[in-house]
């Protein structure tokens, strides 16, 4: 499990670790070139890992400004929202990377025995 969502933070195929995830940007492939494996089974599968993945750190700026880290000038509201915004963007990827992962462990964990993984296993 640990092993798959690392995988996913170094922006790799979850199953074999080797195939990247995106082709550019955010743009992802539709399946590993090393292992074949589908990445989303369904459009929009890694939207709920995508959305935990990108409002828990939000949470922790959150939670800076209500226990008391307030600014008092432009330039300290300037450094605050550098603080908090750069390293969202700076990890988009990586963040994307490790939805990506979760969804490929769901799939593992909430078997559908119509999902190709489990089919290709049988054979």
């Amino acid at each position: 499990m640990v092993t798959a969502l690392l995988r996913g933070l170094r922006k790799r195929c979850p199953r074999c670790g080797e195939g990247p995830l995106f082709v550019r940007g955010l743009r992802v492939h539709e399946r590993c070139s090393a292992c074949g494996l589908l990445y989303q089974r369904n459009y929009g599968d890694t939207w709920i890992f995508t959305i935990m993945t990108d409002r828990i750190p939000t949470l922790f700026g959150i939670a800076a400004l209500y226990f008391g880290l307030v600014s008092i000038s432009w330039s300290g509201t300037i450094a605050l929202f550098v603080a908090v915004a750069v390293p969202m963007l700076a990890t988009i990827r990586e963040r994307q990377g490790l939805a990506l992962a979760l969804a490929y462990l769901s799939r593992l964990y909430f078997r559908d025995p119509s999902d190709e993984i489990f089919t290709e296993a049988a054979r």
